[in-house]
């Protein structure tokens, strides 16, 4: 279904838009650490509760498009790739949250976003989808970014309380983060609506992520009340606005300037990481955050369209 052209927004308003969006995306980052900060304690098994309080209040808010799923009915297949999607989304935001316990936010939020590397070498393995000689130089500075900030990590270990495995975290959950875009892309392919496939998946992820604090013996009581708060303000601005703003750019421009533009995250979370807490990224970190953020540049723009 095509829009209107008349309804069509001026590129400026799309570019304003998406700006908004890239910020608010990388205010997660500020609010898992503030929500750590106020708890008192950091780990997996909080990590967990963040996890999952953050995907169930997403669910809730797009509790009305579930009128879409039961009157478009999609097919089995869309169903099973929305909800396989949806777990795939459990893990990477277990995985990510969990990280920042352990490593930078610059660290963090740089390997987190290589996913358009991964999505390259999935479909290469998976589709048969050839990458390009560019694709492929990108990838190559991007996994040689990724070794000068496992580097620059342990150089500043003193910092961090397991800032290698902190890396390596963020990095499963860019590999979850890949598997969670090319499942939703089959979902969609399959005739599930962009709403549609949302509701479900966040659902699915919400219901993975809600026993697993209670299997690590974590409780979703007791917290203070601005650890609540904080974990709201993430579920409201950096999904239902962050998330938001960027699907809805994909509709008006292309999805390789969106992806361009979310790999700004890294530089904006950074930027509040300094400024909220003070946290100013190692050398190693920062030219691996360049490399990273320049080899997935390259690997984005050289990557050949599938047809449909």
């Amino acid at each position: 279904m095509h829009a209107d052209s008349s309804s069509k927004p001026q590129i400026w308003q799309v570019a304003v838009i998406l700006t908004i969006g890239v910020f608010a995306v990388s205010t997660a980052a500020i609010f898992i650490r503030l929500s750590m900060a106020a708890a008192g304690v950091q780990g997996v098994g909080f990590s967990l509760v963040v996890a999952a309080l953050r995907l169930t209040l997403a669910s809730l808010i797009l509790l009305p498009a579930w009128r879409n799923v039961r009157r478009l009915q999609p097919s089995r297949r869309a169903w099973l790739y929305a909800i396989a999607a949806g777990g795939s989304l459990a893990v990477h935001f277990a995985m990510w949250i969990s990280s920042l316990s352990y490593t930078s936010i610059a660290a963090s939020t740089t390997l987190v976003t290589t996913n358009p590397v991964w999505v390259a070498l999935i479909s290469w393995g998976w589709w048969k989808e050839i990458p390009s000689k560019q694709t492929i130089l990108g990838i190559a500075i991007a996994l040689l970014g990724s070794i000068l900030i496992a580097f620059g990590t342990a150089e500043a270990a003193e910092s961090y309380t397991n800032p290698l495995l902190g890396d390596g975290l963020a990095l499963v959950g860019a590999w979850a983060a890949s598997c969670y875009f090319l499942l939703g892309r089959e979902a969609q392919r399959q005739g599930m609506g962009v709403g549609s496939y949302v509701a479900v998946a966040y659902s699915a992820s919400a219901l993975v992520l809600l026993p697993l604090p209670l299997i690590w013996g974590t409780s979703y009581a007791g917290y203070p009340l601005m650890v609540y708060v904080y974990i709201f303000l993430m579920a409201l601005v950096s999904q239902a606005i962050g998330h938001t703003s960027c699907n809805w750019a994909v509709r008006w421009i292309s999805p390789t300037l969106v992806t361009l533009a979310i790999l700004l995250e890294p530089v904006s979370a950074s930027l509040l990481g300094y400024l909220i807490f003070d946290e100013l990224p190692s050398v190693g970190v920062g030219v691996g955050a360049i490399a990273i953020l320049t080899g997935v540049a390259i690997a984005v723009l050289g990557t050949r369209p599938r047809s449909a």
